[in-house]
């Protein structure tokens, strides 16, 4: 286990974002990775980081138990695992960096018409959970996350317009989210990711992790369903362009 007080420093506020971001607040655990990785290396902060989702989705899952989409959860599962596969077996060929600005470009350009189209004279009626475009989506959403940590965005460019109930929503990317963190765990074994210290130290930051969920989950439900979207189409091109900023930093 870490016991450096720097670490924690970082750490806690960064368990903090994921929690708020599980508890409906997506977007805001993007930021986690970077904040951790400025005391441990990338690598193993995604190494500790992955038992602390895991542990969040259960408090996520069950909050939102009652209100997610089946079609939406099966297809994009059925994409995703496929998308990790890929991930996994191109991981050490595919430029993480190349990953984030590709995602952060789409994500602000996404978001932007969206907020644009909406406040139109003649909003777009709701998207379809179609089989095609879930199965694409979720691929992505699986591949990104395994390479880039970043499957949120692709996750919100496929069930946004479909303009869901704000908890349907939240609880459709529980489900998906929870689904994917547990097949990346054998990927993670197998990269041997899963030492003794990341594990303990993960262990630690265990309430940490499980209160701000709550909290997040509390105070995503004080939000109007409007209000809610307008905020993650925000929260989306600030996630892409920090995405955008990560990835061309690392590439020039």
């Amino acid at each position: 286990m870490i016991t450096d007080p720097l670490f924690y420093a970082a750490a806690i506020p960064a368990v903090t974002l994921m929690g708020l971001a599980k508890g409906g607040f997506s977007g805001l655990g993007l930021l986690s990775l970077p904040l951790m990785a400025l005391v441990v290396s990338p690598v193993q902060a995604a190494a500790i980081t992955l038992p602390i989702l895991i542990v969040q989705d259960v408090v996520s899952v069950w909050a939102y138990r009652h209100t997610w989409d089946k079609r939406n959860v099966a297809l994009l599962v059925a994409g995703a695992t496929l998308g990790i596969l890929m991930g996994y077996l191109l991981a050490a060929q595919v430029s993480d960096a190349a990953i984030k600005l590709a995602v952060g470009v789409i994500s602000i350009g996404f978001a932007i018409r969206r907020m644009a189209v909406e406040r139109s004279a003649t909003p777009p009626e709701a998207a379809s959970a179609d089989t095609s475009r879930g199965l694409f989506w979720g691929w992505v959403t699986g591949f990104t996350s395994m390479i880039a940590h970043a499957g949120g965005p692709p996750f919100q460019i496929y069930v946004m317009p479909q303009k869901l109930p704000r908890d349907v929503f939240v609880g459709t990317g529980a489900i998906v989210f929870g689904i994917i963190n547990w097949i990346k765990v054998p990927p993670y074994v197998a990269l041997g990711q899963f030492t003794a210290e990341n594990l303990g130290t993960a262990t630690a930051l265990f309430p940490v992790a499980i209160a701000s969920t709550w909290a997040g989950v509390l105070l995503v439900r004080r939000v109007s369903g409007q209000s809610f979207y307008t905020a993650v189409y925000v929260l989306l091109v600030l996630v892409g362009g920090k995405l955008v900023y990560d990835g061309a930093s690392a590439l020039v």
